[in-house]
């Protein structure tokens, strides 16, 4: 879709609210710390492509962020965690990177991520091949954490630890919604929010969009008037219907230009700012008491 398309369509949706480098493969995931540091949790936070850090998971945890971001692909049966299909690697598995070790945590927390904290941590789970196959096997999979993990059953959310959110290959989309039960919700996009009969947050609870698609400001001078009440109005809207948003694409190179947009973010009280740079968001929100 060029630029063109891309704003008539943030248009079009606008009018509709208004009624209502490639990395190369990181290190080996190295064990939590004995005693590893407990932060105080940052709501806002989102550890982008989390699994390119050296320690995945537990750097993100160590910074205090309560939404991380794993990528998977389906390969002879096993879910493997990378960002392309030259950096798969058969040890770096979901259940090894994330699963096991969330697992461990919450038991040692006595039933949460960080000690205390009862709000449920976000792992955001991009499927990169076949969106079928591949979240029915995630499915297999979560079913043995699921004492852990935020639950639907028969209508009802039941909060875990966890709550896993399966974004990337729009066609889990269907053997999602088709589930009475199952331990993952559904990242949802801009459309959904302009959608004649939306869906609810029991089904989508993430709405998320590529911030260059709807936005042409990227921190450099004032932040146009227009676009400041585009991202309120979708905003508020996800709010009103109890989902929460993040975007991607966000600037993300230190330096005032990403500040800005950040702020911006935070007054808009968008839910989850996304990141690879886990120190600076830490040092940017503790700065404003997030």
């Amino acid at each position: 879709m060029d630029r063109t398309t891309r704003r008539a369509a943030v248009t079009a949706l606008t009018a509709a609210l208004a009624g209502v480098v490639v990395a190369p493969p990181a290190a080996q995931a190295l064990p939590a710390p004995r005693h590893p540091r407990t932060p105080r949790p940052l709501r806002r936070a989102h550890a982008h492509n989390d699994y390119l850090h050296t320690r995945p998971l537990h750097d993100a945890l160590d910074h205090g962020f309560t939404s991380l971001e794993a990528d998977i692909f389906l390969v002879d049966g096993e879910l493997l965690v990378a960002h392309e299909p030259a950096e798969l690697d058969p040890a770096r598995t979901l259940r090894s990177l994330y699963l096991d070790p969330l697992l461990a945590r919450v038991k040692a927390n006595h039933g949460s991520v960080y000690r205390g904290h009862r709000r449920p941590v976000q792992l955001l789970v991009d499927i990169k091949n076949d969106g079928v196959d591949t979240y029915l096997e995630l499915h297999r999979q979560l079913r043995d954490y699921r004492r852990i993990l935020s639950t639907y059953a028969h209508g009802t959310v039941h909060l875990g630890a966890v709550t896993p959110v399966i974004s990337g290959d729009r066609a889990a989309r269907a053997p999602m919604e088709a589930q009475a039960v199952r331990h993952a919700f559904y990242d949802g996009r801009l459309d959904d929010l302009a959608a004649p009969a939306p869906a609810p947050a029991s089904f989508i609870p993430l709405v998320s969009s590529n911030w260059t698609q709807s936005f042409g400001w990227q921190g450099n001078g004032p932040f146009p008037a227009a676009e400041r009440e585009l991202l309120h109005t979708l905003v508020s809207t996800a709010h009103s219907r109890g989902q929460r948003v993040r975007f991607w694409a966000t600037p993300d190179a230190p330096g005032a230009a990403r500040d800005a947009v950040w702020t911006e973010l935070l007054d808009a009280r968008v839910d989850h700012i996304n990141t690879d740079d886990l120190a600076g968001l830490e040092r940017f929100l503790r700065a404003r008491g997030e």
